[in-house]
């Protein structure tokens, strides 16, 4: 199947799950999983940093329109998208993906996928919750917030990308 095309659906899927669906669960007050993060993460290693960064701001922007919150995921998410090749490289360090063209829970280290998405849902959740209170007065919350938040939305992507594996790991 062609790349572009699966792109654009997993695109598709992740947003309207994440709208449909994830959006209409109730877990109290601090707890806002959000998988559409998926869509960033799952993107090859050679995207350059330009379409990283277009992406994450078009994938934002349609979570706000569906949200009613102006700009806030668009922040957060285009972060997110600039965040992604130092936190593989930082995650990486000396290790080369030469075989694996995109992150893989099916090739890669299940620990490495874990600190991956750990980081990259730690830094969008940070922007977004930070963004949302705009104040350093309401921080006891934000942290709250972010603290309950992260383990759920990772907890559902690793889910996610575990029923959803496809490759095998390399030897």
């Amino acid at each position: 199947m062609n790349k572009i095309f699966l792109q654009i659906i997993r695109f598709v899927v992740l947003v309207l799950f994440q709208v449909l669906v994830i959006n209409h669960i109730r877990l109290g007050g601090y707890v806002h999983p959000y998988i559409y993060l998926i869509f960033i993460m799952l993107l090859p290693f050679n995207t350059p940093k330009w379409q990283l960064l277009v992406l994450g701001f078009f994938l934002g922007i349609i979570i706000d329109v569906f949200t009613g919150t102006p700009g806030l995921h668009a922040g957060a998410t285009t972060l997110m998208a600039f965040c992604r090749p130092s936190i593989i490289s930082l995650i990486s360090g000396n290790q080369k993906f030469d075989n694996i063209q995109e992150p893989n829970l099916g090739q890669l280290d299940g620990m490495w996928f874990f600190r991956y998405v750990l980081c990259l849902v730690f830094i969008h959740h940070f922007a977004l919750f930070f963004l949302e209170s705009f104040s350093f007065r309401l921080i006891g919350q934000v942290l709250l917030r972010i603290l309950l938040s992260v383990p759920v939305s990772v907890f559902l992507i690793m889910m996610i990308l575990y029923i959803f594996k496809t490759e095998r790991k390399r030897e």
